[in-house]
């Protein structure tokens, strides 16, 4: 997964010629004319490929611009109750809600505000059956394919012992019984290549059961708005499926919605010394940034300089591994001078908490071509507060 997150030279763009302090620390700041690029890619592709192209949730729910996505996409996809809801409440059109376990108690609900209903195993699939018919939803089974393309093992679908999706090997026609689609889900933010040697390995063992599916549903983890994605090869590769397989297919990209369309501001706090310059900031690792932790993954700066004054950065927080890592400016920082990390409009946004009280960063709409600038949220002590009890 050494592509996971990670900025390419240049990508800064339009930030660069943004004024840090005119929104508070920390602050993310999603650029409304990037986020447009990105949809126009995608709703290109599902015109010319004729794919259904949803909006991953999981990865990018600042629905704010929901009326945005409407305009480009046709629906998104949940992981669950409350991002089926937001999905049904704000974004509309199609929706495809998959979850590795559901609840009984929530069961009706979502079926209620879903599409498709994705089961992780047979023994939920068949749990919930006859709910969904009743509801009138297409049921999908998730399948893994047992062809790895992942580079780290927790961020691997197909990795030894995953609980994602039902063993391809085990699959039978008593299985697939009332099923309508397949899902899979193999990628993080990969390029086309992997998706068709994916593809290639589990298309024989899928072929018995092609005249049974109505659709195929690729999932994630597709960076189809980088600028070196094959999309002239994934769009004859989706025509060459949807042919051999006579099945619709579908297409769940999160970080490709969001690729390089947003930074995360934040302040220097402190200048401290030990061994090395050390600046403590307000933005957090561990509270706004985690997969920086949980990945791991160093994020990139903008205006960081190859040479110069290197400092390690970290949070405020106590946790002594909220540490971001080490960056170099062309000048030594002063307190309270801003800077901002590059792409953190996907996943980081919807992975923020407040542990340790430290406080969750504003959100805030610009356009670059425009230059227009509106504050969407800032929060304060009582949404911490409102998490606890």
């Amino acid at each position: 997964m050494a592509e996971m997150m990670q900025t390419q030279a240049g990508e800064a763009g339009a930030f660069a010629s943004f004024d840090l302090s005119r929104v508070p620390s920390p602050c993310f700041v999603v650029d409304e004319a990037a986020l447009r690029r990105n949809l126009q890619i995608l709703a290109d592709l599902g015109q010319q490929s004729g794919a259904h192209v949803l909006s991953a949730l999981k990865a990018f729910s600042m629905f704010s611009v929901a009326p945005v996505l409407r305009e480009y996409l046709g629906g998104t996809c949940a992981s669950g109750l409350y991002e089926a809801r937001l999905a049904r409440e704000e974004y509309g059109g199609e929706l495809a809600t998959f979850c590795a376990g559901y609840k009984a108690s929530e069961i009706d609900e979502i079926i209620a505000l879903s599409d498709h209903m994705i089961f992780n195993s047979p023994a939920q699939k068949d749990r919930f059956l006859a709910q969904c018919r009743t509801g009138g939803v297409d049921v999908g089974l998730r399948i893994n394919p047992e062809h790895s393309e992942g580079e780290i093992p927790k961020y691997d679908p197909c990795a030894p012992c995953s609980r994602l999706g039902m063993p391809v090997s085990q699959l039978t026609a008593e299985i697939l019984n009332g099923v309508d689609g397949i899902h899979m889900h193999t990628l993080c933010e990969q390029g086309f290549a992997p998706l068709k040697r994916t593809w290639d390995s589990v298309a024989p063992k899928l072929a018995p059961y092609f005249e049974q599916l109505k659709w195929i549903n690729f999932g994630g983890g597709h960076h189809i708005t980088r600028a070196d994605y094959d999309r002239n090869g994934l769009i004859p590769f989706i025509k060459e499926v949807r042919a051999q397989t006579g099945c619709e297919i579908y297409l769940e990209p999160g970080e490709a919605v969001a690729l390089d369309a947003g930074i995360l501001i934040g302040e220097i706090l402190d200048l401290p010394v030990n061994d090395m310059a050390l600046a403590i900031t307000d933005i957090s690792a561990t509270c706004h940034m985690p997969d920086v932790i949980e990945a791991p993954y160093r994020p990139a700066l903008l205006g960081e300089s190859e040479t110069g004054h290197t400092y390690r950065l970290g949070g405020p927080s106590c946790l002594a591994g909220d540490v971001i890592g080490d960056y170099t400016w062309d000048k030594p920082l002063s307190i309270g001078q801003r800077f901002a990390f590059l792409d953190q409009a996907h996943y980081s946004m919807v992975k923020t908490n407040t542990f340790n009280g430290v406080a969750l960063p504003a959100i805030a709409l610009w356009n670059s071509d425009t230059d227009s600038l509106r504050m969407i949220r800032e929060f304060g002590y009582e949404d911490f507060k409102d998490r606890l009890s």
